[in-house]
C-alpha cells in the first residue's frame, strides 16, 4: 500500500488509474457510437435522441474515469465514480430482469468492466490517500 503512494507521488499511475482509463477509452467508443447511430440497446436500433442520451451519458461515465484515474487521492471524486459504476450496472441489472431491454450476453460484458471496476475500488479504497483520519492527542 506505501508503494502504491510513493508511485503515485513520483507521476506515475497506479494499475487501477491504467484500468479506469481504459474503461474510459471504451466508454469514449460507445460515446461515439451513440452519437452517430451506430449503437445498439438490446437487438433494436436506438432512437435519435436516445442515441444521443446515450452519448452524452457514456462521455460523462469516460470523463469521471479520466479524472478518478489521475485523482485517485481525491474522496469525492473516487467516491462518485465508484456509485457511477454501482448505479449505472444496477440500472442495467434492472433493464434486463424488469423490463426485458437487455440481452444476457450485453449484461456479462458491462458486467466484466463494471464488477471489475467495482471490486478493485473497493479492495483499493484505502490505498490512495483514504485512511481514516485518527485524532491527535493533546500534550
Amino acid at each position: 500500500m506505501a508503494a502504491a503512494g510513493k508511485q503515485q507521488k513520483n507521476g506515475g499511475v497506479p494499475a487501477l488509474g491504467w484500468w479506469l482509463m481504459a474503461v474510459g477509452t471504451r466508454r469514449l467508443g460507445l460515446t461515439w457510437s451513440g452519437f452517430f447511430g451506430a449503437a445498439t440497446y438490446a437487438e433494436a436500433e436506438m432512437t435519435g435522441v436516445h442515441g444521443r442520451t446515450f452519448g452524452v451519458w457514456t462521455l460523462l461515465s469516460c470523463t469521471l474515469c479520466f479524472l478518478c484515474a489521475f485523482n485517485l487521492g481525491n474522496r469525492p471524486l473516487y467516491v462518485a465514480t465508484f456509485m457511477f459504476f454501482v448505479y449505472a450496472y444496477a440500472h442495467f441489472i434492472l433493464e434486463y430482469l424488469v423490463y426485458h431491454t437487455f440481452t444476457a450476453a450485453n449484461l456479462g460484458t458491462l458486467g466484466f468492466f463494471a464488477v471489475t471496476s467495482i471490486v478493485w475500488m473497493l479492495l483499493q479504497w484505502n490505498s490512495h490517500g483514504h485512511r481514516p483520519r485518527i485524532a491527535a492527542k493533546q500534550p
